[in-house]
């Protein structure tokens, strides 16, 4: 939800895992693929949440809580427009990644506009050692599950990324998984320490502008190499591997005219106080009322 919604000047909200119910089940306790809402405004965003989200009883991991009940966008606003003083947030222009220079300028009035409505933004970072050993395994594991058939059946029908991903799944060992599983759960801790002292991270949606369609994945960031198709994603899939609620909203466009997302993530299961605060940058910064250049200059 995060990425495409930023390279196209949306609004994509990734949930905390239950808060949308995923039906039919395909693993019961699956907490890497999650199903959430994307809309060109975070009060549409929002909206689009209440429909979606709620208790299922067919669902083992959904949440007991029902959402707002609202009816209509006004009803929305008004459940967003709240006094964010005293809201604490933590700033990383990068998250210790590779970022291209001038998704790091959009990016960076962003700290300014949410210090003015917040008045408290502090430079930290979570310790997101382990998560992307984590995250590589469980994917590596769910590619092999879920198309692992298709490669056996169908060789000729799958790109060389999806091929690279199966197969790395059907290497593992159960050594394997029960490393990732132990990283994961470090990692929860960790940050479960870290947002007792802030309550929204403000960080890189995608690590560069959005890029040219016939590429088939960024080799490179900023004289960096990118060694998998993967790497160029780090910045949503480490925030995915802490199960917490993440968001991106419209934060400026290159000197090219490419849109930037801003991500924000929030508490464990805090959705609307996350949605409360990027409705209020959205209103403050007026980026997502601008539609961008189908195809802008280089």
């Amino acid at each position: 939800m995060r990425n495409p919604a930023s390279f196209c000047n949306v609004v994509g909200l990734r949930p905390a895992p239950g808060r949308v119910p995923g039906w039919p089940l395909s693993d019961v306790a699956d907490q890497l693929g999650v199903s959430g809402p994307m809309a060109r405004t975070v009060a549409d965003t929002a909206l689009l949440l209440t429909v979606l989200a709620g208790p299922d009883p067919r669902v083992p991991l959904a949440l007991d809580q029902p959402p707002p009940a609202v009816t209509d966008p006004a009803q929305i606003r008004a459940l967003l427009g709240r006094d964010l003083r005293g809201i604490r947030v933590a700033w990383s222009p990068d998250l210790g990644l590779p970022v291209e220079p001038e998704v790091l300028e959009v990016l960076a009035p962003a700290r300014q506009v949410l210090a003015g409505l917040t008045g408290a933004v502090t430079d930290a970072v979570p310790d997101l050692s382990g998560a992307d050993e984590a995250f590589r395994t469980f994917r590596a594991f769910r590619f092999a599950t879920f198309h692992g058939q298709l490669l056996r059946e169908h060789p000729d029908l799958v790109g060389a990324n999806v091929r690279w991903n199966i197969e790395r799944g059907l290497d593992l060992t159960v050594a394997d998984l029960s490393r990732a599983t132990m990283l994961r759960a470090a990692l929860a801790e960790r940050v479960s320490e870290f947002f007792a002292g802030v309550d929204v991270l403000a960080c890189p949606v995608s690590q560069v502008a959005p890029f040219d369609v016939t590429l088939d994945w960024v080799h490179e960031i900023n004289g960096r190499p990118q060694q998998t198709y993967l790497d160029w994603m780090a910045s949503a899939y480490l925030i995915s591997m802490t199960g917490l609620p993440a968001i991106s909203v419209p934060a400026g466009f290159t000197p090219g005219g490419l849109p930037v997302g801003l991500q924000l993530v929030g508490k464990r299961r805090g959705e609307w106080d996350l949605l409360a605060v990027a409705h209020a940058f959205e209103a403050a910064t007026g980026h997502a009322a601008i539609t961008p250049d189908a195809a802008p200059a280089r």
